[in-house]
């Protein structure tokens, strides 16, 4: 059986960088980010674009899972409603899969922190703090396991996670 883990969590959460340690961590892994299937310049955000990343997604996760090749499927992205979670998991051949659901938590001041390094590595805009900080609370009324990241290293939260 797989084992396909969808990791959400607002931005600067640590999402990515998880999910590829995760990736080399666990057997035959593969992993995917959401930001991937909606690269674009300019960023638009309409109900269009929303179907067609959600379409994207689902379609290189049911590849990923109907590869014999692996074992894990990871997935992170933002996936701050359960609305976004839901479309996703309604599309994915999951009745092979163990499929376990996680948002990565953090307080405002360590996510603050992540953030203001990223905008002076010019990796993020600093646009990003504000709107980040916003959609810390939305994640508690997730139907989703909760892992706090304050304080912890990406090796604690990794472990944490394939102690699942």
């Amino acid at each position: 059986m797989k084992t396909l883990y969808l990791i959400g969590g607002t931005m600067g959460v640590g999402k990515t960088t998880v999910s590829q340690q995760l990736k080399r961590d666990l057997n035959k892994s593969v992993f995917l980010d959401g930001d991937w299937c909606w690269d674009a310049s300019p960023f638009q955000v309409t109900d269009e674009t929303k179907a067609m990343v959600v379409r994207n997604i689902c379609y290189l996760l049911n590849s990923f899972i109907h590869c014999s090749v692996y074992e894990n499927v990871i997935f992170c992205w933002v996936m701050h409603e359960q609305s976004i979670i839901d479309s996703i998991l309604n599309e994915l051949d999951t009745e092979n899969c163990m499929v376990k659901i996680i948002s990565l938590t953090v307080d405002e001041m360590n996510l603050q922190n992540r953030l203001r390094a990223d905008v002076a590595r010019e990796v993020r805009t600093a646009d990003v703090i504000d709107r980040s900080v916003a959609r810390i609370s939305m994640y508690q009324v997730l139907d989703t396991i909760k892992i706090e990241t304050s304080n912890k290293t990406v090796r604690e939260i990794v472990d944490k996670i394939m102690a699942l």
